[in-house]
């Protein structure tokens, strides 16, 4: 009876504890769909609460600066490197220990304000039925060329108003120069491209036979393989800005009231469990040692071979934006 007792006052014990633990605020760039079965498990694990606010890049960095020194934000979890990149820029990050930054096999910031956590990788999707793998250009740069060649005038899509697609033109920026970049946006206008609003639409979009090809993000193909549809994945010559690597990560910020749970949950996504669910339920890369690969990908070796060497902090991301602008892409 005495310990059934104390075993009563223990679980009353760790309910208070709960109830009194502050709530960990995190600002995510990754859409909720994606990440949130995770932010539920650790909660579950951790027992800690945890509130998301979901958006996009830009949208976070605007809203932290507004908030200020008010902000109950206590980690940035972002969608690309270039977002924490401007982050740690504008001084919202706390500098990170290297029990944290010594965990990623790659993309370690020189800031050392934020980890990265995942990776995916830009690719060319395509309808297998329409066009032959062996065919498709050797570089992003000749797409535009391909396309007129094979008749595909009205049959390409993009997705300029995202994120990941910005990040692209920033790389090419970065690799080509603003001037190539701006010959190549126009060469792809001249096509009359379909715009879609993600990559998942677009994606269906080449399945539906609206479209047969579209430069998008590796684990978008993944999943509507994995759902059974039949769609082509090409990659590019290694070191071109169509192969460009996009690293998620994450950072504490400077605001944060509650750094012991961030920590922590930095700690979490970086964990072999966390990495497996990347790959398993989103079919991105992980960065960490001893997590399994989908065996349809390339090993992770050769996936960051394929990608440009760049900076992925200092992507010249308002440069790209100007010039979707001035093109009359955006």
């Amino acid at each position: 009876m005495m310990k059934r007792y104390l075993l009563t006052l223990a679980a009353f014990a760790a309910l208070g504890a709960l109830a009194q633990s502050p709530t960990l605020t995190i600002y995510s760039g990754r859409g909720q769909s994606l990440v949130e079965p995770l932010v539920k498990q650790f909660e579950a694990e951790t027992g800690i609460r945890v509130q998301v606010r979901y958006s996009t890049d830009a949208q976070i960095l605007a809203a932290l600066q507004e908030e200020g020194s008010r902000s109950p934000a206590d980690l940035f979890w972002a969608n690309t490197a270039g977002a924490l990149g401007q982050a740690s820029a504008k001084g919202l990050l706390r500098p990170l220990g290297e029990t944290l930054l010594e965990k990623p096999i790659a993309f370690v910031p020189a800031s050392r304000t934020w980890v990265p956590v995942t990776v995916r990788l830009r690719v060319l999707a395509y309808n297998p039925d329409r066009i032959k793998a062996e065919e498709l250009p050797e570089s992003l740069l000749d797409l535009p060329r391909f396309a007129r060649e094979k008749g595909l005038v009205g049959r390409v899509g993009w997705t300029p108003t995202y994120s990941s697609f910005q990040d692209m033109v920033a790389g090419m920026i970065a690799l080509y120069g603003e001037e190539k970049t701006r010959e190549w946006l126009l060469a792809m206008k001249a096509l009359a491209p379909k715009a879609y609003p993600s990559n998942p639409a677009m994606l269906d979009a080449i399945r539906a036979g609206e479209v047969d090809l579209g430069s998008t993000n590796h684990y978008y193909v993944v999943r509507f393989r994995r759902a059974g549809y039949r769609l082509g994945m090409h990659h590019f010559r290694d070191g071109d800005a169509g192969n460009l690597a996009l690293v998620t990560g994450a950072g504490l910020l400077k605001t944060s009231k509650n750094l012991a749970a961030a920590t922590r949950f930095l700690t979490y996504l970086l964990s072999p469990q966390a990495q497996q669910y990347f790959v398993g339920n989103i079919g991105e890369y992980p960065l960490v040692k001893g997590v399994a690969l989908d065996p349809n990908l390339l090993p992770l070796e050769e996936a960051l071979a394929k990608s440009p060497k760049l900076d992925l902090e200092k992507l010249p991301l308002d440069r790209a934006l100007r010039l979707l602008r001035e093109t009359g892409v955006l």
